[in-house]
């Protein structure tokens, strides 16, 4: 018991510990109103820090906006590895037991580079992700995509995907991950936008 709670302490110091991402040099998304995680929507041992912006212990998150636009794209950096996972799932998932993407309402690319739906793998990544790296996602409603450091990774894990998701994160074995829904390491192809809010849209 007692070495399970200093591990879990170990994995709260270092998501405060751990240096959040620098903005400088990255480009500006066109964001007026503010995405984030969403705190009631976390797994029971899912800790999230940095205003919204970084998940990590063991479990999942969602963002608190859903993708109703034609064509989004956010990112996450893995900033220490371990088991971790992106992707989009409607709000009903359970997120307290990862990975990810062994149920019928979440989609994920996880942490080895395969993409998994309703528990088996859809595809594998053309570019296994790592520690460091930025990962982009685009989401059109008809494929979810997946960027590694600006190239886009053959694969997708999602085709004509018609229910309401959300960005969709889960952490493991020390994984640490921050989200980015605004200011962007790499400009988003062409056509897709930072997630918006309802009341930006109108």
């Amino acid at each position: 018991m007692l070495s399970y709670v200093a591990g879990w302490f170990g994995w709260i110091g270092e998501c405060f510990l751990c240096q959040r991402p620098s903005t400088k040099g990255l480009s500006n998304a066109n964001t007026i109103s503010p995405v984030c995680l969403d705190s009631n929507k976390i797994g029971s041992e899912t800790v999230i820090v940095k205003s919204g912006r970084r998940i990590c212990g063991a479990g999942g998150a969602l963002a608190d906006t859903p993708l109703n636009q034609d064509k989004t794209y956010f990112e996450i950096k893995v900033q220490a590895s371990g088991i971790w996972g992106v992707g989009v799932a409607s709000r009903d998932v359970c997120l307290d037991k990862p990975p990810l993407g062994s149920c019928t309402n979440s989609w994920q690319l996880r942490h080895d580079g395969t993409c998994w739906h309703a528990n088996e793998p859809m595809s594998t990544l053309s570019i296994v992700p790592s520690e460091g790296d930025i990962i982009g996602v685009t989401f059109d409603h008809v494929q979810l995509q997946f960027y590694v450091n600006g190239k886009l990774a053959d694969g997708c894990v999602a085709s004509n995907l018609h229910t309401l998701v959300y960005p969709c994160f889960y952490v493991d074995d020390g994984a640490i991950i921050d989200v980015n829904f605004e200011k962007f390491y790499y400009e988003p192809p062409q056509g897709y936008s930072c997630i918006m809010k309802e009341q930006d849209m109108l």
